[in-house]
């Protein structure tokens, strides 16, 4: 693998249709334009991921999600919660528009979704203008990497970079909940 991808490299790549590994609050992820159908494609490929699983998205700002998340089919009460919750390592299954891709939101009608606070994803979607897929960097069933090192050497030759940064430092990935229920789907 090549150098570390700057901020500004790494968003050129996202903005070309590539697939990265970035640092989270938890574990190193793989990002991806969300609205790029290959590149999502080319992600869960490399993850060994079912499309119908679905992914999560990460934003900088709760605007970046505007028509996306639709806000009119949660109680206002409920939708006030996961505004709280933001940003920080709390990801929602919150209502999907119809403009949410079916390769996002797989099998499911509601789309998972977390304006983060971490310093390095949130640049990387500021830089970019709006969300990206974030989900561990990891094939389905392995454990995820906490640290940079861990990075399977497998996995890292299949994508076009790796961004610059450590991950939040929490002990496990962040918390999935139900936005209309509260529900814990994910600890």
């Amino acid at each position: 693998m090549s150098a570390p991808l700057s901020h500004d490299a790494a968003v050129r790549v996202l903005r070309d249709g590539g697939v990265i590994a970035c640092p989270t609050e938890a574990v190193w992820g793989l990002s991806c334009d969300p609205f790029n159908e290959a590149a999502v494609r080319r992600l869960l490929a490399i993850k060994q991921r079912d499309v119908a699983k679905g992914l999560i998205l990460a934003a900088a700002t709760r605007a970046q999600f505007d028509g996306l998340l639709d806000a009119a089919a949660l109680p206002r009460e409920r939708l006030a919660v996961v505004e709280a919750s933001w940003p920080g390592p709390n990801t929602w299954i919150v209502p999907a528009t119809a403009t949410v891709p079916r390769w996002i939101t797989g099998a499911h009608a509601g789309v998972a979704m977390r304006v983060s606070a971490h310093p390095i994803m949130a640049a990387l979607c500021e830089k970019f203008g709006g969300p990206l897929v974030s989900t561990s960097a990891n094939r389905a069933g392995e454990p995820p990497a906490f640290q940079r090192d861990a990075l399977d050497p497998a996995l890292l030759a299949l994508l076009d970079g790796v961004s610059t940064g450590e991950t939040g430092g929490l002990a496990a990935p962040t918390a999935i909940r139900d936005a209309r229920s509260g529900d814990v789907l994910r600890l």
